[in-house]
């Protein structure tokens, strides 16, 4: 599965357009993030963590991918206090910023932040103990390339914690939510982070993704078992589990 690109018409690969895209808004992307989410994102990470919660022994060498500013890195290690966590991301700038929060909390030596690609992982088979990615699958160019990754570097037994955004199905909740996402989402994102293509790229990007049932297939077609797929805040947002 391909992914839709933020610039349809260029013929820059997706991959590229989203590292630029991300390097532009890096710099006001945690407010954004949580300004447009009414803070909402900070809840759905903490009910992501859980599930790495759950899993039996505590996960203790932890991959990020998509790990953008460490949002999700920080706070898997304030929830578990693993090992070690990488984070990878297609986007300097934005590991700039995370570099610099994890810094300022003195956990350099417990979250290493270096750039990498989701689709293709520059580490052994069956070395992590877990892998999560947040807002992160949407931007694969090759989605079932970068689960099959995710599956290549994973222990057997170990979880994949994905956290995406999904389309609400019930009436009010998706006409109220299609209104905030195409139109005022994109007005604000546009006129805060100054980027023409990032905030009406999402949207799209999430009204063409492989969500609920489908996202679950791409899963079992990459050898992933016992998979779950929860949906947060009338279906605005989905956590999907798979274990190897």
């Amino acid at each position: 599965m391909i992914g839709i690109k933020p610039d349809q018409f260029s013929k820059v690969s997706k991959k590229n357009q989203v590292e630029e895209m991300f390097n532009g808004i890096a710099k006001n992307y945690d407010f954004l993030n949580h300004f447009l989410s009414l803070g909402i994102d900070k809840i759905w990470r903490k009910k992501a963590i859980n599930y790495l919660k759950m899993q039996t022994p505590k996960p203790e060498n932890i991959l990020d991918i998509a790990t953008g500013t460490a949002d999700l890195a920080l706070e898997i290690y304030n929830q578990i206090k693993p090992k070690q966590i990488i984070g990878i991301d297609i986007s300097e700038e934005m590991l700039e910023v995370g570099r610099k929060k994890i810094l300022s909390k003195n956990l350099s030596n417990k979250i290493d932040l270096k750039k990498g690609d989701g689709e293709n992982l520059q580490f052994d088979e069956n070395i992590f103990d877990a892998v999560t990615v947040a807002f992160g699958v949407r931007n694969f160019e090759n989605l079932e390339k970068g689960l099959t990754e995710i599956f290549r570097v994973l222990k057997p037994n170990s979880k994949l914690v994905v956290l995406e955004f999904s389309n609400p199905k019930s009436f009010p909740i998706k006409q109220i939510f299609s209104l905030y996402f195409k139109y005022i989402l994109p007005f604000l994102g546009k006129l805060i982070s100054k980027s023409r293509l990032a905030y009406s790229y999402l949207p799209e990007s999430v009204m063409h993704f492989a969500e609920g049932e489908e996202f679950c297939n791409h899963l079992r077609n990459c050898g992933f078992k016992n998979i779950i797929a929860k949906r947060l805040s009338f279906g605005t947002c989905t956590i999907y589990v798979g274990e190897k």
